[in-house]
């Protein structure tokens, strides 16, 4: 009784953890003194990106069946549809700071940006955009399984280091302990569901069965 009534309380209390995880970085930059010099186009574009971190986090998290009330499609669906949003919302960060600054755009999007996240940050959402644009395409290049995988995980983990170097790097408005924490989280959402992915296929491989989602 005591187990069963873990597991009926754990749920919610997980979907809480992951909206605070997420909630609070954004409330705690909602109320940053720096918002007061910068324009409603600067705003939106900086929150974009603190809103496509959070997905960041959301997406391992998917993939591995870690939040509870969700089926295995339905986790794998979703994954899919979040990709989309990442990839939105990290249109709308470069594009409204392309708006606010496109000098600085330029020399960020050509590597030649003096700022030390710069480099990060562009070759995440370059990753990202590759993955959304492959994913959308995926059926028409009929990638397989195993090549999908091939091609996804190592743009994953470019996606989560490159976002997470890019996010720590910025002295902007997001609070310094809630921006670690959300990296943090980021980080060992990815090393977990890839070490928990890696441990299955191989119990799978030694019985002898097909590794293949079902």
């Amino acid at each position: 009784m005591q187990k069963k009534g873990w597991r009926s309380a754990r749920a919610p209390l997980i979907w809480v953890a992951l909206a605070l995880a997420i909630g609070v970085p954004i409330a705690k930059a909602a109320g940053s003194e720096q918002l007061a010099w910068r324009g409603p186009v600067y705003i939106l574009a900086g929150f974009a990106g603190i809103v496509a971190l959070g997905l960041v986090l959301v997406q391992p998290l998917l993939i591995g069946g870690y939040l509870p009330g969700l089926s295995a499609y339905r986790g794998r669906r979703a994954h899919h549809w979040i990709g989309g949003a990442l990839a939105v919302a990290v249109v709308i960060h470069v594009a409204g700071l392309w708006i606010t600054s496109p000098p600085d755009m330029i020399d960020a999007l050509t590597f030649s940006s003096p700022t030390p996240f710069s480099p990060f940050g562009v070759t995440a959402m370059w990753a990202i955009f590759i993955v959304a644009l492959l994913a959308a395409l995926r059926r028409r290049l009929g990638l397989r399984l195993r090549t999908w995988r091939l091609i996804h995980v190592p743009l994953a983990i470019v996606i989560v280091a490159g976002s997470v170097v890019h996010c720590l790097l910025i002295e902007g408005t997001m609070e310094t302990i809630s921006k670690a924490a959300l990296c943090a989280l980021v980080l060992a959402a990815t090393v977990k569901v890839m070490v928990d992915l890696q441990v299955w296929r191989r119990r799978r491989t030694l019985r002898g069965e097909s590794i293949a989602p079902q």
